[in-house]
């Protein structure tokens, strides 16, 4: 330890275990800690986008041959099981761990993957993508609070954005998947894809040593131990000594009733309209992507090429946000990624070659994930650690719903517009405005500590 930290560290006093974690500088615990949570969070992203290329490939499946309705369906009922996920998750995570609840997330969906890839009737199929839905619901709001709960302060919008970029990580892999293993290994091609989705079971093996549980919800149960030994974990792998904290209070009893309060009814209010709106339209553009390019162009492959195209500018704009969000503040940077997205949803619905549909749509994708990536950072820092993970997993919850509505309207699009996308990206646009306009009402956290 160099002698500043050793002069920092006898300055500070007694500082508690939080605050411990908040000055450190990010080290190699806390890029495990990214990596380990994000490996899970690829998963859950190509098993939502697999589903989107499994879908146009069921239909075209003569066993199945979906209708229109029935591939709106089949794409919506997982929507349902986030939704539930989600709420329940949150809920679930407040009360036995943020831990225990992302390794069970993972072998629920794993082995509804592998349900689903054996699945010879459409009953099947929807009630193995109920289940599905369950485990990623509650998987993506309790990764984003535990890794936003152990990044320091000057780093948690970005350590938060960066965990969210895996979600591009695994949707470009679902995206080869649907161009290489679909198209090339016959009648089974949607099934071997879907059981690649099931690896999932095997790691969430991982997950149990190499993720550790909050510090805050350690402290909240009396487990001091446990949470002293993960705060001196992370200070080891950034040279810094310990020193002593005081023993951490036991939270106030979760009352969720406290969401519509007075304290938080307008961060609630804002947080929600923002989640509905941007899965409104993320969900509903991104779900029926390769079957409208299909229809536009005329080539099933070919579609899943273009769509794996559009999938890669995902990166960029997570990396973007990423470097903006702690330079802007997440206010400016979220509602600044979904204008963007507004303006570049309305060219794709105006795209008639397939130069455009490719520069409007990586735009769409590069500028709508990143919106994600903020969204996700920003949800669980503007509530008190008791009511973090219930608190995100209901925001999460509230843009499910939209998430089942969108596909189910877009057969409705489709015929407003005589077959073709312009009437359903128009729509999406004007969703991307709304959310745009909520993201402005929400509080600014940059550089504060997390509230307790």
């Amino acid at each position: 330890m160099t002698s500043v930290q050793s002069a920092s560290v006898a300055s500070s006093g007694s500082l508690t275990r939080n605050e411990r974690l908040d000055r450190l500088p990010f080290n190699k615990a806390h890029r495990k800690l990214l990596v380990a949570s994000g490996i899970g969070w690829a998963f859950d992203a190509m098993d939502v986008g697999l589903v989107s290329f499994v879908v146009a490939a069921i239909a075209a499946d003569p066993h199945f041959n979906l209708t229109p309705t029935e591939k709106s369906w089949v794409l919506s009922i997982g929507f349902v099981g986030m939704a539930i996920g989600a709420a329940l998750g949150g809920f679930v995570a407040d009360r036995v761990g943020r831990k225990t609840v992302f390794s069970a997330t993972l072998v629920i969906f794993g082995l509804a993957n592998g349900g689903m890839a054996l699945s010879w009737s459409l009953a099947a199929l929807l009630i193995a993508r109920l289940i599905i839905g369950l485990g990623l619901g509650a998987e993506l709001p309790v990764a984003s609070t535990l890794v936003s709960e152990f990044s320091p302060t000057k780093q948690r919008g970005r350590m938060t954005v960066l965990l969210e970029s895996f979600w591009a990580v695994g949707w470009i892999v679902a995206a080869c998947i649907g161009y290489f293993v679909i198209p090339n290994t016959g009648d089974w091609g949607w099934r071997w894809a879907l059981l690649i989705g099931a690896l999932p079971l095997l790691y969430a093996i991982v997950t149990r040593a190499h993720i550790p549980e909050s510090v805050r919800f350690l402290e909240s149960k009396g487990r001091e131990d446990e949470a002293e030994q993960a705060v001196r974990y992370f200070e080891q792998a950034g040279g810094i000594e310990p020193v002593a904290s005081p023993k951490g209070k036991p939270l106030p009893k979760i009352n969720t009733r406290e969401l519509f309060g007075k304290k938080c009814i307008a961060r609630t209010a804002a947080i929600w309209a923002t989640w509905f709106f941007v899965n409104f339209s993320y969900y509903g553009a991104f779900t029926w992507m390769p079957s409208l390019l299909a229809d536009q162009f005329g080539s099933l492959t070919k579609s899943f090429g273009y769509t794996l195209a559009i999938a890669v500018a995902q990166l960029p704009g997570y990396f973007l946000a990423a470097w903006l969000v702690e330079i802007w503040g997440r206010r400016k940077t979220l509602s600044v990624f979904l204008a963007v997205s507004a303006v570049a949803a309305f060219a794709f619905s105006q795209a008639g070659s397939v130069a455009a549909v490719l520069g409007f749509g990586m735009l769409l994708s590069a500028s709508n994930l990143g919106a994600w990536g903020v969204l996700y950072a920003v949800t669980p820092e503007i509530y008190p650690t008791r009511l973090r993970a219930a608190a995100s997993g209901a925001a999460a919850a509230c843009g499910r719903v939209a998430a089942i509505i969108a596909p189910l309207l877009m057969p409705w699009f489709l015929t407003l517009s005589g077959g073709n996308k312009a009437v359903a990206f128009i729509v999406f646009a004007v969703a991307f405005i709304l959310a745009c306009v909520a993201a402005l009402c929400l509080p600014e956290r940059t550089g504060k500590e997390l509230e307790d």
